[in-house]
């Protein structure tokens, strides 16, 4: 067995009928994880009952949150803890992230192999994300890099890309060390695109082709702006805000423009009523004046 220390960190809201699966197929790997961390973020349901379950095992530490911080801020809170714990390795997911029995395993040894093959520090391997059907999941395609191909080319199963999902990505410890935390500002969405897009000044990623899980959303369909409406247009505002504040800040203000483009056209595209229309385009204004900064865990003596 490695003597590497790997912590998973699954971020819980609300999923107690998705929840026990979500951690039974992580304590099922092949690979065990050295400790699992479950950040619950004040559910309201009976998620308690479910960790009840795992209360006093060895390698399950559980967090129980007093308020709901988003998946952005449970996933900055569970990766600081996993720092603390001693963790070299980073392992994070979804409450609704079913892990196929070598997912660990295969991310460990194939970030392994893509770093030797590259001859430098990776800052992130992520899995092959599907969806219930066995298709890709839509909405946790990774962006590939100019030279995606480049791994494979050396016969390795892995790609290298720009940005992932938070749907099973695996950050080393000197990630962290060096570049913070996820924006907990943030709270839902662009969280992952901010995160690591930030930390690939120091590399591309890769995303490991045997490393595969599924994501048990109700619909296979990414983001599309025409789909808002007023029963989801609380996540799109925080969308908005967060990809506006990380275009402006982060690239420059003509990729906010253009993002203002893409967001204005596929409103109009989707009919969405120009209430929400005028609600959006605040949000847009507010990102430009929203630039958080990450913090940094605890250093450990």
């Amino acid at each position: 067995m490695s003597t590497t220390n790997v912590a998973a960190v699954i971020v819980t809201y609300n999923r107690a009928d998705k929840l026990g699966k979500v951690i039974e197929q992580v304590l099922n790997q092949d690979r065990p994880a050295d400790q699992v961390i479950v950040v619950d973020n004040a559910s309201t349901d009976s998620t308690a009952s479910v960790l009840d379950q795992y209360r006093g095992r060895d390698t399950v530490h559980i967090e129980q949150l007093t308020e709901n911080t988003g998946g952005a801020g449970g996933f900055a809170h569970g990766m600081s803890v996993a720092y603390e714990r001693g963790a070299d390795l980073v392992w994070i997911m979804d409450d609704d992230c079913y892990a196929d029995t070598d997912a660990l395993r295969q991310l460990v040894d194939g970030h392994a192999a893509a770093e030797k093959s590259m001859g430098m520090r990776l800052p992130y391997a992520c899995s092959v994300v599907k969806w219930t059907d066995g298709d890709v999941c839509e909405m946790n395609n990774p962006e590939p890099t100019w030279d995606w191909g480049k791994l494979l080319a050396r016969g390795e199963q892995s790609v290298l890309v720009n940005s992932c999902s938070f749907v099973s990505v695996m950050f080393p410890r000197w990630v962290l060390t060096q570049f913070g935390l996820p924006l907990s500002e943030y709270f839902i969405w662009f969280d992952d695109q901010e995160y690591t897009r930030r930390i690939t000044a120091a590399g591309p990623g890769v995303q490991v082709l045997t490393s595969t899980v599924t994501h048990d959303l109700a619909v296979n369909r990414g983001v599309n702006f025409g789909d808002v409406n007023d029963s989801n247009m609380w996540k799109f505002a925080y969308g908005v805000r967060n990809e506006a504040s990380y275009r402006w800040h982060h690239e420059d203000p003509f990729a906010a423009l253009r993002f203002a483009q893409r967001l204005f056209t596929g409103l109009r595209g989707g009919r969405v009523p120009w209430r929400l229309r005028r609600r959006l385009a605040k949000k847009f204004v507010e990102g430009i004046r929203f630039d958080p900064k990450p913090a940094f865990p605890r250093t450990v003596l």
